[in-house]
């Protein structure tokens, strides 16, 4: 079961598969869309990522179990329902089906990629000057989101990543398509681009990409640097990267909405590294609106007697 939800069933599927569950979601996202406060929308997105006491505290180890998928279906049932609504919030795009039209389809073609939906690094010089220019730019992320597109890389934070990161061995989890790797790696990076491909779905994988997942990856590849962009909100998996003792420094790539990515949890919780968001590497992913941010991680030193 876990392996299936881990492979990202549609809201459908979730529906067929957990009628009972859907009910109980269906019941308290009712009144939160018609209120439309997007804070209370988000308090119940960041509650849903947090397993209840009371599946904690379930007496038998399969009602454990049972609950703890049951709070996770309804987590991707709720996510999944809201996420139209989020991003509009976010993004400023009205929810439903858009195109864009043939002029801003062909400049922002031309800006952000190289071919196709294979991006490129940004320079945010012709960024600042085109973007604007654009007036279906808000419909930009809502079309490409669908395909393992969460934001775009600038030249500038990939120069800027590369000097942070120098000669260590590197690791990116959750590495989706690996375009950042492969921005990376043509700076000089030592990286490894890492994914379990559960979402194949909606990402075509590239060889350079491993079949791992970060548990895996972080166990045998023991990196010195780990990064990763745009991890799901409420995963599993970060936690792991602060129980490494190899890592060294940990980038995120995410938002300034915690309910839009990351694990929170896991970031507020550990203590053997100094946390910032960086505003000027934040500054550099693309687009504005995303209102993105790069969170950097760094294990402190051991103090001195």
């Amino acid at each position: 079961m876990q392996a299936w939800l881990a492979q990202q069933p549609s809201l459908g599927e979730l529906r067929e598969a957990f009628p009972a569950d859907w009910d109980a979601v269906d019941a308290e996202l009712e009144p939160l869309v018609e209120r439309g406060d997007l804070e209370e929308i988000k308090a119940y997105v960041r509650d849903l990522a947090n397993p209840s006491s009371g599946a904690l505290a379930a007496p038998r180890r399969r009602e454990r179990q049972d609950a703890l998928i049951s709070a996770q279906v309804r987590r991707q049932m709720a996510a999944a329902a809201l996420r139209p609504l989020l991003r509009a919030a976010v993004t400023g795009a009205p929810p439903g089906r858009r195109r864009f039209n043939l002029l801003n389809g062909w400049v922002a073609q031309r800006l952000l990629f190289e071919r196709a939906l294979v991006r490129k690094p940004v320079s945010m010089r012709w960024f600042r000057l085109i973007w604007p220019l654009l007036w279906q730019r808000r419909m930009l992320m809502p079309l490409v989101e669908p395909k393992g597109i969460y934001c775009f890389y600038s030249r500038r934070l990939i120069r800027e990543l590369a000097a942070m990161i120098g000669d260590r061995s590197t690791v990116e989890i959750a590495a989706g398509d690996g375009t950042l790797s492969r921005f990376l790696a043509s700076q000089g990076v030592r990286i490894v681009a890492t994914d379990d491909h559960s979402w194949s779905k909606s990402i075509e994988f590239p060889a350079t990409v491993v079949r791992e997942d970060a548990r895996q990856a972080l166990r045998t590849r023991r990196p010195e640097v780990v990064v990763c962009s745009w991890p799901p909100p409420g995963n599993d998996f970060e936690r792991e990267v602060f129980r490494t003792l190899s890592v060294q420094l940990y980038v995120v790539i995410a938002s300034r909405h915690r309910f839009a990515a990351g694990d929170w949890r896991a970031y507020e919780q550990q203590t053997d590294f100094e946390f910032e968001h960086d505003e000027e590497l934040s500054r550099l992913v693309l687009p504005p609106e995303l209102d993105s941010a790069v969170y950097v991680f760094r294990r402190k030193q051991p103090s001195r007697a």
